[in-house]
């Protein structure tokens, strides 16, 4: 990433217009392709630099162009709307508290749905999670030099998110704990926390197939593209980003997965826009094994042991339905977010000028749930070849426990308490007098008990005497 120029894009998420002014920029340095980041953010490969043509697009190259410094603002927004969300969760809120970010981070920011599978959760330092109260949101933090990661101990506002993720940037290494930096940041800055009512929990879902083009409501359509060799061609990507504009489709989305998701196509355009990636030869038809694997970019090696492994499994008719994969360099410091990874190993010094075969380490998560950030190693040193029959074994121990793993809704579950109460009921229509209620036909007010009712008290619904109710435990 050091050798790579990166864009941020806050969230992944930008107009037509302004993918269409970062791919004129490419073309103008000539290169013909670009790639896409972990971190929903534009990558390009390493050029010379070219006042000329900087100053031709200063806005790409005074802010959005950036070092490794700073990072790129992650969220859930791509998953809204097309996958399982958070019933208050809507795309328009992510949009403003995106908005309210006026800094650029220097720490990883997540804001995320916990019920999406498509954007990691846990892979941020600062990570915001949905809660079930509307706009409040769990903190979770990853604090570079914090031994173990913490929760905030209060949930956060919605509008509060932008100026507590920026004062925990400025003030965490004068923290020992996060007791003191909650007490830090509540001295700096002003805001509407709520108290945590239940902890966190994430019920395990299989990946999402989220490829080609798929129905959004009733009148529109989503689509997902992806490409098998993580780079995203200049001429294809400009007349998609005139037919986004044509058709008044607003927005593109980048995922983490190296792939773009385009919302709200019109259901009068989708013929013209098959015709357009049909005449570019685009396929949009990928198998599930293809598109559940998280690669480093502008990484041949990688890609070339990815493409073996997915033959093998073809070969094989294996199904890896709601597993991930990841390929890394065991020196990456970053976080994996997948359920299996393969780790490259680099060679020992002693060797070091001689050719020797690469060895991987292979690793999978606690119930082959990411989000339990708890990874576990399955081989250690062995070649490329052993490789895809390990992944196949896992695949196996995976479908063998699917199901049969405790998740995270079913765990910490206090025990249910049954409430007695005492009611009368008619025994003619089984009708209830509730005394909380009262009886608006009858004209009894609420709160009034049934010893005091009129005696000539009738049922609102059969019309049966008073004397027809009988005393029952409910």
């Amino acid at each position: 990433m050091v050798d790579l120029k990166r864009v941020f894009i806050k969230g992944g998420i930008l107009s037509p217009s302004e993918l269409k002014q970062i791919l004129n920029y490419a073309t103008a340095l000539g290169l013909d392709s670009l790639h896409f980041g972990s971190r929903q953010d534009i990558i390009f490969p390493e050029h010379p630099k070219n006042t000329a043509i900087d100053n031709q697009f200063p806005e790409l190259s005074t802010s959005m162009i950036s070092d490794t410094e700073f990072d790129n603002l992650v969220c859930s927004y791509v998953s809204a709307d097309i996958f399982t969300n958070t019933s208050w969760l809507s795309g328009v809120t992510y949009l403003y508290i995106l908005e309210s970010f006026k800094y650029q981070p220097k720490l990883k920011v997540n804001i995320t749905d916990p019920k999406q599978e498509l954007v990691p959760i846990f892979n941020g330092e600062l990570n915001f999670i949905a809660s079930e109260n509307e706009d409040y949101w769990y903190l979770h933090l990853i604090l570079p030099n914090w031994e173990k990661p913490v929760y905030y101990p209060v949930l956060i506002y919605s509008w509060d998110i932008s100026k507590i993720a920026k004062t925990i940037e400025d003030i965490y290494k004068d923290a020992d704990d996060i007791h003191e930096l909650f007490t830090l940041v509540n001295d700096i800055v002003e805001t509407n926390n709520r108290t945590i009512e239940a902890p966190l929990k994430i019920a395990f879902k299989p990946f999402p197939y989220y490829e080609g083009m798929n129905k959004m409501g009733i009148n529109q359509y989503w689509l997902g593209l992806y490409w098998r060799n993580n780079r995203y061609y200049l001429d294809f990507l400009k007349e998609f980003c005139d037919f986004c504009l044509d058709n008044r489709v607003g927005k593109i989305c980048i995922t983490p997965w190296k792939s773009i998701i385009v919302k709200g196509i019109p259901k009068t355009s989708k013929l013209m826009l098959e015709k357009l990636l049909g005449k570019s030869g685009i396929n949009v038809r990928h198998s599930l094994l293809e598109l559940n694997w998280h690669l480093p970019v502008n990484d041949d090696e990688a890609l070339t042991l990815k493409k073996f492994i997915v033959q093998n499994f073809d070969q094989n008719d294996i199904s890896t339905y709601g597993l991930t994969f990841a390929i890394s360099n065991s020196s990456d410091k970053r976080k994996y977010f997948t359920s299996i990874v393969i780790e490259k190993n680099n060679a020992p010094k002693i060797v070091k000028d001689y050719q020797v075969r690469p060895t991987y380490n292979v690793l999978y998560c606690e119930n082959f749930n990411p989000n339990t950030q708890k990874y576990i190693v399955y081989a250690q040193d062995v070649d490329k070849i052993e490789v895809s029959g390990l992944l196949m074994e896992l695949s196996k121990n995976y479908f063998n426990q699917f199901g049969n793993e405790i998740t995270d809704d079913e765990t910490d579950k206090a025990p249910e308490i049954i409430v007695k109460k005492e009611a009368h009921q008619c025994q003619e229509c089984l009708t209830v007098y509730s005394e909380t209620y009262g009886d608006q036909k009858n004209n009894v007010a609420a709160g009034t008990l049934f010893k005091d009712l009129n005696t000539t008290f009738k049922c609102s619904v059969c019309d049966a005497p008073i004397t027809s109710f009988q005393l029952i435990e409910i």
